[in-house]
């Protein structure tokens, strides 16, 4: 098979690629940034961290998803600000793709929460890290988007929430509601707990169930509501004006 150009070449097709992360294989990463000493410098840290797999490379967002389908990562890394196809753009395709199975995504910035952040979490991010951010805390993150937990701290949800651009307020905050309507009282105070940031296991404790009861409400909220992931949930919370 033809390799793609700024995609490195493909691994061996016999290899365990596909299956969940904790299956007992590494977790695959996806580098995505149009810089190639970041590209460099990324792989190789993450290649060192145990539990973790760099299966390619990519420069540019038009070569995600051509990407995404030859390596098959569980997690992407994705610069939000390159040349040809941004990772805004390319967040919101590889979401909607249905020829295969969908990975996280990490967005990578050199500024903090921005309205470009916020859009790519709209648009289906898992969360989004700051380009200096320590390389303990990069691999912390992957393993959180790829186990399906929070990777973003109560704090750094409150200013995400904060930050939403300005809009159509009153038409926003009556959609949330309406879609936050269809929702069991306890899934609500779970995706109240979800707008706050909160942990799986802080939510348990919080609400007096177990970890697994919390993943399967997390789980239901998101299909109810057509969401990916939980910063999508604490944002539309948000945007209900409710769940302070």
């Amino acid at each position: 098979m033809a390799a793609v150009a700024g995609v490195t070449p493909a691994e061996d097709p016999s290899d365990d690629r596909g299956g969940p992360p904790d299956a007992g294989r590494p977790i695959r990463v996806l580098v995505v940034d149009d810089d190639p000493l970041v590209r460099s410098a990324l792989s190789m840290m993450l290649d060192g961290a145990d539990g973790l797999r760099v299966v390619g490379e990519a420069e540019d967002g038009d070569e995600v998803s051509a990407a995404v389908r030859e390596h098959r990562p569980d997690v992407v890394l994705m610069d939000i600000r390159m040349p040809r196809v941004d990772g805004l753009r390319a967040t919101r395709e590889l979401r909607s793709r249905t020829d295969g199975p969908v990975p996280e995504v990490i967005v990578l910035t050199t500024l903090d929460v921005d309205g470009q952040v916020v859009d790519a979490l709209r648009g289906g991010a898992a969360g989004f890290l700051l380009k200096d951010t320590p390389p303990a805390d990069i691999v912390r993150a992957i393993r959180l988007v790829a186990a399906g937990e929070a990777m973003l701290s109560p704090a750094v949800t409150r200013r995400l929430v904060d930050h939403v651009a300005d809009g159509p307020a009153d038409d926003r905050r009556r959609a949330a509601r309406a879609r936050l309507a269809e929702l069991t009282d306890r899934e609500r105070e779970v995706a109240d707990a979800l707008r706050h940031g909160k942990a799986n296991a802080d939510i348990a404790a919080e609400l007096f169930m177990s970890v697994a009861t919390v993943k399967a409400h997390v789980s239901r909220v998101m299909q109810k509501l057509d969401l990916d992931n939980r910063v999508q949930v604490a944002l539309l919370v948000h945007d209900a004006g409710d769940g302070q």
